[in-house]
């Protein structure tokens, strides 16, 4: 029989008994055919889809409702000259300005759980936003409509009253179309007011804590008790409480009542403090004080800022101090102000003020008085006053009862007078312009004039 080995060259042979097959590896066998298999997976797959289908009926996205308008719109032309009379052009519940809020073309109010942005002539909706939590209050900053939201937390079962119900979400609205531009979290307390300070936006009637936040609403400052810090020797006095609130561009000042264990001064004596709403990076629970000092009184109020001096009103006798930058006083003025216009602290801890290039006008509660826009010194008193009034053609608008004083804002001096009809309404009011409308904020409603 023939030899069938190969012979390579090396003296070594393979032996071939047939062909040979390499076979894959056969899986192990499943127990994945039985009905009972299918049975769970599909159980499997109904839960997730209801778990998904829960988080997005009870998520921000689900409980937020949002109605945008186009940015086609222009804002309408400030009048040059006074109109012979103002008469009501529309009005809206608006509970949560306290003062009227116009910014861009746009008029912004809010009420119960949502923000509307109205067309200034005629009151109608352009956009809406809206939430399924509380609506605490509405303001004005880079440009944008701001709103904070009262966000139920675990803070809510607190036995501490300032962390009950914080307004903790803050939101910024395009003006002009109301898209939503940032939201972030925040420690705002109830009953509080937005002050923009040009680059940064500030939250007041913070009995024990004051928020800022930049353009894009991250948190640059928190001064006061901060809630659960590491370190609470980073602020200098957790154990005040806060009277009034200002702002300007790169200050924050405020009115500090210690108790004396916290703060080695005369007992009773207010302490003005001014510092930078910017922290270092990383350490926005770290004030960097401009200075701190005790104004030698008590019931103060703080009524006005710049980059170079700070005016704040004190009673017995009622006058006006004024500080520098670096906290030393430089003036003090006697004004015919009340002792029952200090009886309280301002409403949401602000003071009523109003602003043009020459000079201030502060409300006090019974008169309005104007002071010098760059030291603050008093120029003039007008009696009998609902509000610090607003700039418009030029004048001073200051509301009265049932009318307007059209007054110079430099001397005081009385130009006209005309009427306004304000149904039997005789308290506070807060004004603003757009356009040639005249906005008045009385109580919970916004009035519109022309």
């Amino acid at each position: 029989m023939p030899d069938t080995a190969d012979h390579d060259g090396h003296g070594t042979e393979d032996v071939l008994d047939g062909p040979v097959h390499d076979d894959p590896p056969r899986p192990p066998r499943t127990s994945f055919h039985r009905r009972r298999d299918f049975i769970a997976v599909a159980l499997i797959v109904v839960a997730v889809v209801a778990g998904w289908a829960l988080i997005g009926t009870t998520s921000d996205f689900a409980a937020t409702s949002s109605q945008t308008a186009s940015d086609n719109v222009e804002t309408p032309e400030a009048p040059s000259t006074l109109p012979p009379s103002f008469g009501e052009a529309w009005r809206a519940p608006s509970d949560a300005t306290p003062i009227p809020v116009a910014v861009g073309p746009t008029v912004v109010t809010g009420n119960g759980r949502e923000v509307i942005g109205r067309d200034p002539l005629t009151g109608k909706e352009r956009w809406r936003y809206a939430r399924d939590i509380p609506l605490c209050t509405v303001g004005e900053g880079f440009n944008d409509a701001v709103a904070l939201f009262r966000k139920p937390s675990n803070a809510l079962s607190s036995n501490d009253p300032y962390k009950q119900g914080n307004c903790s979400e803050v939101t910024s609205l395009d003006a002009t179309t109301g898209e939503r531009d940032h939201q972030r979290n925040g420690d705002a307390e109830k009953d509080t007011q937005l002050l923009s300070g040009g680059s940064h936006l500030t939250t007041t009637d913070g009995k024990r804590l004051i928020n800022t936040w930049r353009n894009d609403l991250v948190q640059t400052m928190e001064y006061g008790a901060v809630p659960d810090i590491a370190n609470p020797d980073k602020q200098p006095r957790v154990g005040c409480t806060y009277g009034s609130i200002a702002v300007t561009q790169g200050r924050i000042g405020v009115i500090e009542r210690c108790p004396s264990a916290s703060d080695a001064t005369v007992t009773g004596d207010d302490r003005l403090t001014v510092y930078n709403p910017d922290g270092k990076e990383n350490e926005s629970d770290t004030p960097i004080v401009f200075f701190s000092n005790t104004v030698g009184g008590s019931r103060a109020q703080i009524i006005a800022m710049n980059e170079n001096y700070t005016a704040i009103a004190l009673p017995d006798p009622s006058r006006i101090q004024v500080y520098d930058s670096e906290g030393k006083r430089i003036g003090e003025y006697p004004i015919s102000v009340p002792e029952s216009d200090f009886a309280n602290d301002p409403a949401r801890g602000v003071v009523s003020v109003t602003k043009s290039n020459e000079a201030v006008f502060w409300f006090t509660g019974t008169r309005t008085i104007g002071l010098t826009s760059t030291d603050f010194r008093p120029l003039w008193t007008v009696e009998n006053t609902l509000g610090p009034g607003v700039i418009f053609a030029g004048y001073l608008l200051l509301p009265v009862k049932d009318a307007y004083l059209v007054t110079d804002p430099v001397t005081g001096a009385r130009v006209a007078q005309t009427a306004v009809n304000r149904d039997e309404y005789n308290g506070p009011v807060q004004m603003s312009t757009l356009g040639p409308m005249v906005l008045e904020q009385r109580g919970s409603t916004l009035v519109a004039l022309r």
